[in-house]
């Protein structure tokens, strides 16, 4: 699950700037020259026992063979664009939903019906969306959450007030640096982590639901007392290190992990991680923020997807159907434990009572879907040091939020303009 997770949430961040093409090949498949009745079907190996145990009754229902394929998400999407007209693409696989834009106006992803019984509601939709059609199925949903020590303090913090009293006791205080706190620490040098504070305070990626790239709202009003908020714990509160965008991430960790932080925001892909060392923590839903409002992360996850050069297209869309139903859902998240984008599944799983599970759905309600055009790629380049600038001084948050939207303008209108 660790490695998994990481690169699934990593890939959320990192897969719209990985539009050029690789090496041609499907790796180490063959193409054997694939029958007309076999639907081939590529997953990470994450994914493998699920297919196992669900695709029987599909085979026997419509008279195919499934072909399990175990291959690296983001690997097999690259390899589409060349795999597809080569004939060596699977008919069916798994994609990051900030990767159907790029894939499907490019015309590598077949348009796909979102069936009645899948339950999805608008946020799901959204996230599948492009160009007024949808280029996949929602499978899974991840977001953001708040992990606590709860050797440290009893119950999570329920707004960033009571974070900010944490930080006041010097239970938690830096010794290398006097008058440093390392009561809550959040990665928010790196733009994906710290967009749920941007947004909260009024700031935006893009305009009309993330699909207008002439509106970029990451220096307005909002945005800008955003990133002063953000701005005033780097320079009142944390350590140095935190604004080492190399190395933030593993500081708040080993300080999580070693008893020094009793509360981080990581996202679901570090659970694993924080089992495997021992200490003893709880999740739960990011705090309030000071202006009352929710901490609006990006929701992603990842989509079942058609590859627009299946000879069985319509055979591979009612798989994606079937993948999508409110059983097979349900029996996803039992051998995963990834949260289901099926919302009738989604309310099964809070039964369960997993704190992961149960703080991811809660953080989703507030989650923006991340854009899947393919103009979000100059999001991450312009706001790659959009907090450095005005967390180190070199900016004031304006000034620092200006050029940040200044270069993604710049890189939207030399990249894409007509």
């Amino acid at each position: 699950m660790k490695k998994g997770w990481k690169r699934f949430g990593l890939g959320l961040v990192a897969a719209s700037t990985l539009l050029t093409l690789v090496a041609c090949g499907g790796g180490d498949k063959k193409d054997e020259g694939k029958k007309d009745n076999t639907i081939e079907v590529s997953v990470d190996k994450g994914y493998i026992k699920y297919l196992e145990e669900v695709k029987g009754d599909f085979e026997k229902e419509n008279g195919v063979k499934i072909k399990l394929i175990e291959k690296d998400m983001f690997d097999q999407l690259d390899a589409l664009s060349l795999d597809g007209p080569a004939g060596k693409a699977p008919d069916v696989m798994m994609s990051a939903y900030d990767r159907l834009g790029p894939l499907g106006q490019q015309g590598h992803l077949s348009e796909v019906k979102l069936s009645k019984d899948s339950n999805y509601d608008a946020t799901d939709e959204r996230q599948v969306t492009v160009d007024g059609k949808f280029y996949g199925a929602p499978a899974v949903v991840e977001t953001l959450v708040m992990y606590y020590n709860k050797d440290l303090i009893k119950d999570a913090p329920k707004t960033f007030a009571d974070l900010e009293e944490l930080a006041k006791d010097d239970k938690y205080a830096f010794k290398e640096e006097a008058g440093k706190n390392t009561a809550f620490l959040a990665k928010w040098t790196d733009f994906y982590s710290t967009y749920g504070l941007i947004s909260g305070y009024g700031g935006y990626a893009f305009g009309k639901d993330g699909t207008d790239a002439k509106d970029v709202g990451l220096n307005n009003k909002g945005a800008v007392e955003g990133i002063q908020y953000a701005t005033d714990w780097f320079k009142n509160t944390w350590p140095k290190g935190m604004m080492d965008k190399k190395s933030a991430g593993d500081f708040i960790t080993n300080q999580f992990v070693g008893g020094h932080t009793a509360a981080i925001i990581d996202g679901p892909w570090a659970a694993a991680n924080y089992k495997d060392s021992g200490v003893n923590y709880g999740v739960a839903k990011i705090p309030t923020l000071k202006n009352g409002k929710e901490y609006e992360a990006f929701g992603g996850g990842k989509a079942w997807v058609v590859s627009n050069y299946s000879k069985n297209k319509e055979v591979s869309e009612k798989l994606v159907e079937y993948l999508t139903n409110d059983k097979n859902q349900e029996t996803l998240y039992k051998l995963t434990q990834e949260v289901p984008a099926n919302n009738n599944a989604r309310k099964i799983a809070t039964k369960e009572n997993n704190e992961l599970t149960n703080a991811v759905i809660e953080q989703y309600k507030n989650a923006k879907p991340m854009p899947n055009i393919p103009e979000m790629a100059e999001v991450w380049t312009g706001g790659e040091n959009l907090m450095f600038d005005a967390a180190s001084g070199k900016k004031t948050p304006q000034e620092a939020a200006d050029a940040a939207v200044k270069v993604i303008n710049e890189n939207i209108e030399q990249k894409y303009g007509e």
